[in-house]
């Protein structure tokens, strides 16, 4: 029973490694086909979702700040 999580590992690395492999060539190989006005219309979108994030997260945490001293939270450093 030893040898049953070294094959199961073994097996998982080597089909994750793989997948990866395959993964990464498709974006690469993808990358070159793009012409250079879709390489702008991509970073413009990234960017918004970027931002769109940051906000959001931004919201999250002003709300669990007020929700913290609403509800009596001691939030100050020592």
């Amino acid at each position: 029973m030893d040898w049953v999580p070294i094959v199961l590992a073994t097996f998982k690395v080597l089909v994750l490694g793989t997948g990866m492999f395959f993964a990464i060539k498709w974006h690469y190989d993808q990358g070159k086909k793009v012409e250079e006005k879709e390489k702008r219309a991509v970073l413009r979108a990234v960017g918004k979702v970027a931002a769109v994030f940051v906000l959001s997260l931004l919201g999250l945490l002003l709300f669990t700040f007020f929700l913290s001293r609403k509800l009596g939270l001691d939030l100050t450093f020592p």
